[in-house]
């Protein structure tokens, strides 16, 4: 999910990215609705939804809502759209992004950074007249660290790509609950902390199984740079933090037992699948399956959190 979110050829020579379509294949409305990455945009709908849900309280301005998905989802793609630009290059080495719009060239770069420049304005402008500043700077603060600190400096560069890059994959539910509530509190921080800290163990399990794409890619993630057992480890604390979350939340008042219980049991049994995985020989299917059980693990608990939401009191 990173998600709002998540190149040079490997002998530094210069890839060069058709700007016409291979045997006059043309762009249709579909490669640019790809090149938004709409199963992410998918995911972080539903946790802009949660975080607005979980500020209303029941007490739903469904107008502003729908606005403030609105804005989110043009934001988000705005970002998506970014990223596929500028990695243009490097989708061309990996065997699961080569065919994509732009490494093909059905659409051209100047094509799509226009359009990723169209999205990112209109979406901003709806967030900041409908969903308030505070939402407006949110959605600012995500397209900068997912293309500027993420897109164009981490991830070729640095293992921390993955860590950093969760602010910005963090950003939709908070968006969501500052358009609803105007305020940062301790429900948009807990929304903040599920988020980010379910980002790096989920990738790092897809990253796990496709280690030696990312590295035939270029890509320093941690699989490739520090090795597999690392980053197995590297997985441990972010899932052992996860687990006071839906506690805090229902301590606090934000949602019911049912939330609280189901989404514990469930980050328990994520952390028991990463102790097993230093036991496994075969990474990539003990990778398949954890990164299924992190898509079902946030899907899941969101759908509790807006089902088990607290009601306001009267």
């Amino acid at each position: 999910m990173n998600n709002f979110g998540y190149k040079a050829s490997s002998d530094g020579a210069a890839v060069t990215v058709s700007s016409k379509p291979p045997g006059g294949e043309a762009g249709t409305w579909k490669d640019f609705i790809t090149v938004t990455k709409p199963g992410i945009l998918r995911t972080n709908l539903v946790a802009a939804f949660g975080g607005f849900w979980l500020a209303s309280q029941w007490d739903v301005d469904y107008i502003k809502m729908i606005l403030t998905m609105l804005g989110t989802a043009l934001v988000m793609a705005s970002s998506c759209v970014f990223n596929n630009y500028f990695d243009r290059e490097l989708d061309m080495k990996m065997e699961r992004t080569r065919n994509r719009s732009l490494p093909t060239g059905r659409l051209t770069p100047t094509t799509v950074l226009t359009y990723a420049i169209i999205l990112g304005i209109v979406g901003l402008a709806v967030l900041f007249f409908f969903s308030g500043v505070l939402a407006g700077l949110l959605g600012i603060l995500g397209m900068f660290v997912y293309v500027v600190i993420y897109t164009l400096w981490l991830k070729r560069s640095s293992t921390w790509s993955t860590s950093v890059g969760g602010i910005s994959g963090a950003m939709p539910p908070v968006i969501g609950y500052v358009a609803a509530s105007g305020k940062i509190d301790a429900g948009a921080w807990l929304l903040f902390a599920l988020l980010f800290l379910w980002q790096p163990p989920h990738f790092w399990a897809l990253a796990i199984r496709r280690v030696e794409e990312y590295r035939a890619a270029g890509f320093p993630l941690l699989p490739v740079v520090k090795g597999v057992e690392r980053t197995k480890w590297q997985c441990i604390p972010y899932l052992v933090l996860l687990i006071p979350v839906p506690i805090l939340m229902y301590a606090y008042g934000y949602t019911g037992w049912v939330f609280m219980v189901v989404t514990l049991v469930l980050s328990l049994v994520w952390l028991i699948f990463a102790v097993i995985g230093f036991k496994t020989n075969d990474n990539e299917a003990w990778g398949k399956k954890v990164f299924l059980f992190s898509i079902n693990y946030l899907t899941i608990s969101f759908l509790l959190m807006i089902f088990d939401t607290a009601h306001k009191a009267l």
